[in-house]
């Protein structure tokens, strides 16, 4: 085996995560047309965004605080103390619209879409045939015949339109000039009602509302990419009407504190939410990653994956599960990590064994005081309490070259303001959406 390549068993996978260990790279991102600007990339640019990555082929903005200001940890504090704004236009909105929206989205999903009321929003997420995880994104029903996919990183428009090919369901798929933002934190609902009114005040978790900001319509759901309280503001013609949205609220925010900042991941690991493409993948089964609520036990409606799905669970059931790894929760030592890792950091079971697992998404817990991750661990070691081994880079090590210790805790690592479907079912003892 090449020396470079670890060596964690990832035999049940047909294309091994790269688990090399490259570092830090001194590379330049390449700004140029083949890569979609959003309606807002200028703005956040006068915000003072220095870096970005690309989601759903759109340049996303991961970067305002310069690292010698306190970089990501100066930006967690706005989050978690006032409240927010986040350029979020890489959640493509794709519009599925005609007198069979209902039975195409519930034969693409794998919760049951005929339960989800008109102006309510649901955390899907849509699997193909072999039960792997194509994408998890918000559902909107925004009419009775109209849903909108708010997309994590994979361009599902083209399965979605792919799987009617066949199918022929009465409906249209298309991407629509709707562009959201989010605003994050504990004075976000200050900052919404002053926008909105006292509806926006009272709106529920993962309810929906007609609105103009700006002087022009959204849509504002309660939901958002962290534990905190927090809203989301769907712009319709944003091409158009970008910027007299977006001041709106910078101008509203004044009273309130707001910063612009880039999505809080510190924030989504302590509250558990996972990122599509480091905490999973298309070869991911929902019951790897914490999402078996959303493989429910009583959806009679077919819908894809739903066989193999039912298969996965028997042989889970049955002790034989078909898969080498589960992602777990995990204290870790070292020195803070306050920065995005740049690899899948590997884990041993011992402080000199080989690996037998890796680290997805790491960060540094303020409230806690220690570092927290997720992290891919053999099933058989996913038991609470068990002891792991991280390496850890240089920069956050105690000792170069040398481990850390590490022990699987319970997810989510801190309370949420909004517990997620996964977490009020858990309060109950449930596993599975019905």
């Amino acid at each position: 085996m090449d020396n470079n390549v670890p060596s964690v068993d990832q035999s049940d996978r047909e294309v091994p995560i790269n688990l090399r260990q490259s570092g830090p790279t001194p590379v330049e991102m390449l700004i140029d047309t083949r890569v979609r600007k959003s309606p807002y990339w200028e703005l956040s640019m006068q915000q003072g965004c220095w870096r970005a990555s690309i989601y759903n082929r759109m340049y996303h903005p991961r970067g305002y605080v310069p690292r010698e200001d306190g970089g990501m940890m100066v930006e967690y504090q706005s989050l978690v103390n006032d409240v927010t704004l986040w350029n979020v236009a890489v959640e493509r909105q794709i519009q599925v619209k005609g007198p069979d929206a209902e039975a195409f989205v519930n034969f693409v999903i794998t919760r049951d879409a005929t339960k989800i009321p008109v102006m309510r929003a649901r955390y899907v997420i849509l699997c193909n045939e072999a039960g792997g995880i194509l994408n998890d994104p918000i559902l909107l029903r925004v009419a009775i015949d109209e849903f909108w996919f708010s997309l994590s990183d994979t361009d599902l428009m083209l399965w979605l339109q792919g799987v009617n090919v066949g199918r022929k369901f009465d409906v249209t798929i298309q991407e629509i000039d709707v562009s959201p933002v989010q605003v994050q934190g504990p004075k976000s609902v200050d900052l919404i009602s002053d926008l909105v009114g006292e509806e926006g005040r009272t709106l529920p978790s993962y309810g929906l509302m007609e609105a103009q900001v700006g002087g022009h319509d959204v849509i504002i759901s309660q939901t958002g990419f962290t534990g905190e309280k927090g809203y989301e503001i769907y712009l319709k013609d944003s091409t158009k009407y970008a910027e007299d949205m977006w001041n709106a609220v910078l101008d509203a925010g004044v009273a309130h504190n707001l910063r612009v900042v880039a999505p809080s991941h510190h924030r989504r690991i302590a509250a558990g939410i996972l990122s599509w493409g480091q905490d999973m993948d298309f070869e991911t089964y929902p019951f790897q990653v914490n999402l078996s609520y959303q493989v429910p036990r009583k959806k009679e409606a077919d819908y894809i994956g739903k066989a193999k799905l039912e298969e996965v669970r028997e042989q889970i059931v049955a002790g034989t599960p078909p898969f080498k790894t589960q992602l777990v929760g995990l204290l870790v030592g070292g020195k803070p990590i306050t920065d995005y890792a740049p690899d899948f950091w590997l884990v041993s079971a011992t402080s000199g064994g080989d690996p037998v697992g890796y680290v997805t998404s790491p960060w540094y817990s303020p409230e806690l005081e220690a570092n927290i991750a997720m992290a891919h661990v053999p099933v058989e070691g996913s038991a609470l309490g068990t002891e792991y081994w991280v390496q850890l880079p240089e920069p956050f090590a105690d000792t170069p070259g040398e481990p850390v210790r590490a022990e699987v805790v319970e997810m989510p690592f801190r309370p949420s303001v909004n517990p997620n479907q996964r977490e009020r079912l858990k309060m109950h003892g449930l596993d599975a959406a019905v």
